[in-house]
């Protein structure tokens, strides 16, 4: 009963198709395999593009004990346990080193990630993170600047057509490029497909194929990829102003049973990142959603939650807010912390005000009051 996506596995970097630029000769993670070098590290891609894979291939060639953990689901107490466990090979005499793989890590808080901090910085654990998201967001900053990135790229369909010959299930070429169209470079929705059709209905080809995509044996997954596909199509919809398609995404997370305050709190995002300055009040908006959410419940928060996206989806759309604190954040990382322009300081003590600290200042100045080394710079279009 074990699915077809674990049955062929790489167990191995020799039998990891795509990804060379991490995994082939000569690359990062290739080299620390065969050199035995152990570090943390995040790898940041796409659903089914080998996150777990790699991490397994790279933890079991290290020698060390591996465990596992989904960020959705697991919290401090997990990782206390980790802590406490004895890892002692008693047939070598020796103390593993413990590696902690931690999938969907964006999902972790920040007082988690803070929890968790110590012990990668100690060594006593190494993370192997997993991210569908930019962990330059999603993860703090002291636990980011102890771990190295990795980006996986989508699989090609070359990489694909490899991976369903591995199978060694037959299938004609229409279901073949059906499959590979589907699939959008994840390895995981064309083993999960082939599976699907090949058990509901005995054979693979394009009619069966799409049969058990509708099929209710596959229906939406609240942890899986169908999760962020489904929000990511409810959000892309306000985004065109498409309203119909928008609530007809919602719908299928409502009745999948989608927690509404995950939904809601997408909408809080939206109505600053893209709706923003164009009309202020849809932040309102979404936050008396989340709230009515909260308040109310299923089923009748249902209704809340249409209201929403039908007035988000149907708001003018303006990203410069958002696009300028991007920028902004840029030029933070790119020259650090600029010098304040001393007109603008507090000059609190007579040290201070002796240092011109405030001089100059006046309320309606027209002058810019950013460092020396932006003057110029233009942040809000």
């Amino acid at each position: 009963m074990e699915p077809l996506a674990a049955r062929i596995r790489p167990q191995t970097l020799d039998e990891v198709v795509g990804q060379e630029h991490l995994v082939g000769e000569g690359k990062p993670l290739r080299v620390a395999v065969e050199k035995k070098h152990l570090f943390s590290f995040i790898l940041w891609g796409p659903p089914g593009t080998g996150k777990t894979t790699i991490a397994r291939i790279y933890a079991r060639a290290q020698g060390a004990e591996l465990f596992e953990l989904s960020a959705v689901s697991a919290g401090k107490d997990d990782i206390r346990k980790i802590i406490s466990k004895e890892s002692y090979d008693r047939d070598k005499l020796l103390i593993r080193q413990k590696v902690l793989f931690l999938d969907e890590i964006h999902r972790f808080n920040k007082a988690q990630q803070d929890f968790l901090l110590p012990y990668v910085e100690s060594g006593e654990l190494t993370l192997i993170g997993a991210t569908t998201e930019n962990p330059s967001f999603e993860v703090i900053a002291p636990l980011l600047s102890r771990c190295r990135v990795f980006v996986l790229e989508p699989l090609s369909e070359e990489a694909l057509h490899a991976i369903v010959k591995r199978t060694k299930l037959k299938a004609n070429k229409d279901a073949f490029d059906w499959l590979l169209g589907y699939a959008s470079g994840d390895a995981r929705k064309v083993l999960g497909m082939l599976e699907g059709a090949l058990s509901l209905y005995g054979k693979v080809t394009v009619e069966t194929l799409n049969k058990a995509l509708e099929s209710p044996h596959l229906r939406y997954d609240k942890k899986g990829e169908e999760h962020y596909d489904t929000i990511s199509a409810c959000i892309k919809s306000m985004r065109a102003s498409q309203p119909d398609a928008a609530i007809y995404y919602l719908a299928r997370m409502v009745e999948a049973g989608e927690d509404p305050l995950f939904i809601a709190r997408r909408m809080v995002i939206f109505a600053s990142e893209d709706i923003g300055l164009a009309q202020p009040t849809a932040l309102v908006v979404a936050n008396e959603v989340f709230r009515a959410c909260e308040t109310i419940g299923y089923p009748e928060c249902a209704i809340n939650l249409a209201h929403g996206v039908a007035y988000l989806a149907g708001a003018k759309k303006d990203r410069s807010a958002y696009d300028a604190l991007r920028s902004a954040q840029e030029d933070v990382r790119t020259f650090g912390n600029l010098p304040v322009p001393k007109k603008l300081r507090n000059p609190v003590t007579k040290l201070m005000k002796e240092l011109d600290y405030g001089e100059g200042y006046e309320k309606y100045d027209k002058e810019s009051y950013l460092p020396d080394k932006l003057k110029k710079k233009k942040y809000l279009k």
